[in-house]
């Protein structure tokens, strides 16, 4: 994979929250996937890069469901809270990025085949370059994750490894 200018760099953490995460996923665990975002977050941000924390609330309610908090050690420099189930529409990241001068994602979450796809998809039609480290994500059932790392994600996005993209970063 070719090496991101980290300071141009984002990582979107995508609805890494307790009610999420503990969800039954596969492949991987929901807490493996929170243990490969922590480490991303940490390379990106020895880089010199932005990590932001997206959280989805349902709108339209006076409480969110418990467990709708992030999950404990998910901090993001910036933080976006999204109604729908992507991350871009009318939330203001787009703006934020380019504010930042962002012109590469880094997209890890829960789940592959809703949030996390919805996202990288806006995120390539904006003309973003998109780094998806498929150990950094996981769905609610294996197929649905391995349908869009198969056939979707290599059209739109550079397909890696969390160990290859914190290796680019250093």
């Amino acid at each position: 994979m070719e090496k991101p200018d980290p300071r141009r760099t984002a990582l979107l953490l995508i609805d890494l929250m307790t009610r999420i995460v503990e969800q039954p996923t596969a492949p991987h665990a929901g807490s493996a996937v929170v243990a490969r975002s922590l480490a991303l977050a940490d390379a990106v941000r020895k880089a010199g890069g932005l990590v932001v924390a997206v959280r989805v609330e349902r709108p339209g309610v006076a409480e969110q469901p418990p467990g709708s908090e992030l999950v404990e050690g998910v901090l993001g420099d910036l933080e976006i809270v999204k109604h729908t189930w992507g991350a871009f529409h009318n939330t203001g990241l787009e703006e934020a990025l380019r504010k930042h001068a962002v012109d590469t994602l880094i997209i890890t979450g829960i789940a592959t085949n809703f949030g996390v796809e919805q996202t990288a998809r806006f995120a390539d039609e904006f003309g973003f370059t998109v780094i998806l480290p498929e150990d950094a994500v996981t769905a609610l059932d294996a197929h649905a994750h391995e349908f869009a790392f198969d056939y979707i994600f290599p059209r739109i996005a550079t397909v890696s490894t969390t160990a290859e993209v914190v290796a680019a970063l250093e």
